[in-house]
């Protein structure tokens, strides 16, 4: 075993040693697809390679020999070419290398005899730059600083004076170039800044001059009755506020322009009426004192409020305040003030009817509240409505107190069914018409409250002394039952309205005063009926040091059993006795009352005779008989 291991061993290092082994072994382990130059040469050697025979071999040395000496010529002969063209350039090159060395040395003899003109173009170069520097500064200086020729133009205007957008645009550059001059006065250039700022300021007088002459010529033709204030105007408004004088003259012109129309409108209003009679003139209806002048009032709002409008638009652009705007509203509505107080005044002093002057003074308050949002209190137009509605209301209250006057002057006599006279409900009437117009108006709480307290003074107290007077005649039931009715209808009607609180607690005094009369005579009445006047009188007077009761005159048992049986058959039907003039009473509710107060106060007689027959000392025998109802009994007989 060992020998065959020796032997083997011995047989792999003679093969290892062999050379032909070794090259296989070398080719077997080359990897072609890794060694490119190797590949490069088999694809060279496939070119000219073709028969792979012993001869090839043996001769492909010589081949690749021969080969690469035909290359070699070949490279040769076509570089010869190249060495020639080479040598060419070569020589060219000296050529030109030596031109530009003698060309060199003539820029150096030249460099060296130009030196100082190059020196003096560097500096004029600069100097030209600075020039330019210079230059350009200026341009801006001057193009921020002055005026193109155009823009002069666009301000000096046209002969007819009139104005174009490029005008306001000059205005404005003028007005910026004279602000930034304040900037050059604190640098350097104080004289600079003095000088355009004097030229800039002749520039601006000159052109507000010019802009003040045209806007108030523009707005002198502002007198139709829908003005067309154009955009232009609304700037020449804007600018002139620079200018506030010359802006406060032509708010003046542009407010007498208007005002002018606003006259002539209403003129033509009350008297021509709107375009093609519609609507109709309002003097048309001058019978109709409320639609005179309630047209008059409408058109004065509506009028009113327009111009605010066309005063709004005018100064869009322009920072007024309200104080300007309402002086300007006022100067404008001033001019209407004159024909309208005339005709409303002439109203009022024709006018009769309490109703409808208080009808108008309620319609001038209305207006005055409802105009005074638009004007300022100060206003003369607001002040011109306010006088009139003074008026009104002084003209309304002196209707007032020639009504009481005349109600007293001739006073009715009572009706027989103790009724209400005429002219009380004519006056109740009237009343009812003149509280109905004071509930639908607009005056605020207080001037409401005031207002019905003088109508009612003016009215009720006269009312109430009217019946007075007139129930003066009557005996005292008539007078109460005619008084209790009167009040009656005052208080019906008063109770539908605000305000009356104290009116009707003071009529209702005076109406609990006449039924305390009723009731007095109604128990006065059935008392004398039945027999038991004088008895009552005697209890109410009788003192214990006149003796006993029943021993004065008419109190003796058998006179007051007869006037209690008397008073017992009233008991049986209570109704059957009573004033007439109860049954005249309006008001069922007083009507009550009365009766009701009457029992009361009978059976407090009753008693006061029934506990005076009861006592021992009067010394009546068997009082029973006498009084044989008790005082509770009575009560209830009649309740």
């Amino acid at each position: 075993m060992a020998d065959k291991e020796l032997t083997d061993s011995t047989s792999s290092t003679s093969h290892a040693s062999n050379p032909l082994t070794r090259k296989l072994n070398k080719i077997l382990e080359t990897r072609l697809d890794n060694d490119k130059d190797m590949l490069e040469a088999l694809k060279a050697l496939s070119t000219f390679f073709n028969e792979n025979s012993l001869r090839s071999r043996r001769n492909l040395r010589s081949d690749i020999e021969r080969r690469s000496l035909a290359i070699n010529e070949d490279f040769i002969t076509t570089f010869q070419a190249v060495k020639e063209k080479l040598d060419s350039v070569y020589a060219e090159v000296e050529g030109m290398n030596t031109c530009c060395q003698d060309m060199t040395s003539r820029l150096k003899a030249a460099k060296e005899q130009t030196h100082d003109l190059i020196n003096q173009t560097t500096n004029l170069h600069a100097e030209s730059q600075t020039l330019h520097m210079k230059a350009q500064v200026a341009d801006a200086f001057l193009a921020k600083f002055q005026l193109k020729p155009e823009e002069v133009k666009a301000l000096r205007g046209t002969r007819d004076g009139s104005i174009h957008l490029d005008f306001f645009q000059a205005l404005e550059k003028v007005k910026k170039i004279h602000n930034d001059c304040k900037v050059l006065l604190r640098t350097n250039q104080q004289t600079a800044g003095l000088e355009i700022m004097e030229t800039m300021a002749l520039h601006q007088e000159s052109a507000y001059e010019r802009l003040y002459r045209w806007t108030q010529n523009d707005c002198r033709t502002l007198t139709g009755d829908s003005p067309d204030v154009s955009s232009m105007l609304c700037q020449a408004m804007e600018s002139l506020q620079d200018r506030p004088v010359l802006y406060r003259y032509t708010l003046d012109e542009f407010g007498t322009a208007r005002r002018t129309a606003v006259v002539r409108g209403l003129i033509d209003a009350l008297t021509r009426g709107g375009p093609g009679g519609t609507p109709r003139p309002i003097e048309l209806h001058s019978h109709d004192p409320l639609r005179y002048v309630g047209d008059m009032l409408a058109w004065l709002h509506q009028a009113t409020a327009s111009e605010k409008e066309h005063l709004q638009s005018l100064l869009k652009k322009c920072s007024t305040t309200d104080e300007q705007t309402q002086e300007v509203l006022g100067h404008i509505t001033e001019g209407v003030c004159r024909p309208f107080k005339v005709r409303v005044e002439q109203v009022l002093v024709s006018e009769q009817d309490a109703v409808t002057l208080y009808k108008l003074h309620n319609l001038l308050k209305f207006y005055h509240d409802t105009i005074g949002q638009i004007i300022n209190q100060e206003a003369a137009l607001l002040s011109t409505i306010t006088e009139i509605q003074d008026l009104s209301h002084r003209m309304f209250f002196n209707s007032l107190n020639c009504h009481g006057n005349k109600l007293l002057d001739k006073v009715e006599l009572p009706p027989s069914d103790l009724g209400p006279t005429a002219s009380l409900n004519q006056t109740l009437q009237l009343l009812k018409d003149i509280l109905a117009c004071h509930d639908a108006s607009v005056i605020d709480y207080d001037n409401k409250k005031q207002d019905f307290k003088q109508i009612l003074n003016s009215i009720v107290d006269p009312l109430v002394q009217m019946c007075s007077v007139s129930a003066s005649r009557l005996n005292t039931s008539d007078m109460a039952t005619y008084m209790i009715n009167c009040i009656y209808l005052i208080q019906n009607t008063l109770a539908l309205y605000e305000f009356t609180d104290t009116r009707l607690e003071m009529l209702q005094a005076q109406v609990d005063a006449q039924v305390d009369t009723l009731v007095s005579e109604q128990a006065s009445f059935i008392l004398n009926r039945v027999g038991l006047a004088h008895v009552y009188a005697n209890v109410q007077q009788h003192q214990a040091k006149q003796g006993p009761l029943s021993n004065l005159p008419g109190m003796d048992p058998l006179a007051t059993k007869s006037a209690m049986n008397k008073f017992d058959s009233y008991l049986a039907s209570p109704d059957s006795l009573g004033i007439p003039q109860c049954g005249l009473i309006l008001s069922a509710r007083v009507r009550e009352n009365v009766k009701r107060q009457s029992v009361d106060l009978i059976c407090g007689a009753y008693k006061q005779m029934y506990e005076a027959v009861c006592k021992p000392e009067n010394e009546y025998k068997e009082p029973q008989g006498i009084v044989p109802r008790t005082p509770e009994q009575v009560v209830k007989l009649l309740s």
